[in-house]
């Protein structure tokens, strides 16, 4: 007899990224080895004293990272890999129900960068 395979996703409970990636995936190992935390004293000057807070310097820095090991052409191409892998999503530190940044941001930081 043959089988179909009903399509039904039960509510994630308790489920954590942590336990979703494996210990020994390449972004462990590049969070563990690459320390960006000099971008912060890198990008100071090109941000105002005031106004809404930006996507994190050092998650744009993470993604450009994950653009270029993953061969990707575009941020519009990157943001759907992020999306779609558990493993990128951790890397760059945002969890299964947080909103990951618009790719249209990310053209806009490079620009203020200077590309």
């Amino acid at each position: 007899m043959m089988g179909t395979k009903e399509r039904h996703f039960a509510p994630l409970i308790n489920v954590s990224l942590e336990e979703l990636v494996p210990q020994d995936h390449f972004y462990r190992h590049l969070q563990r080895t690459l320390d960006l935390s000099f971008v912060y004293a890198f990008v100071k000057e090109t941000y105002a004293g005031g106004g809404r807070p930006s996507i994190d310097p050092v998650v744009f820095f993470k993604l450009q990272l994950v653009m270029f090991f993953e061969g990707l052409r575009s941020e519009r191409q990157l943001m759907r890999q992020a999306a779609d892998r558990l493993s990128v999503r951790w890397y760059l530190g945002y969890d299964l129900n947080e909103a990951l940044p618009d790719h249209s941001s990310l053209t806009k930081i490079r620009n203020r960068y200077g590309d």
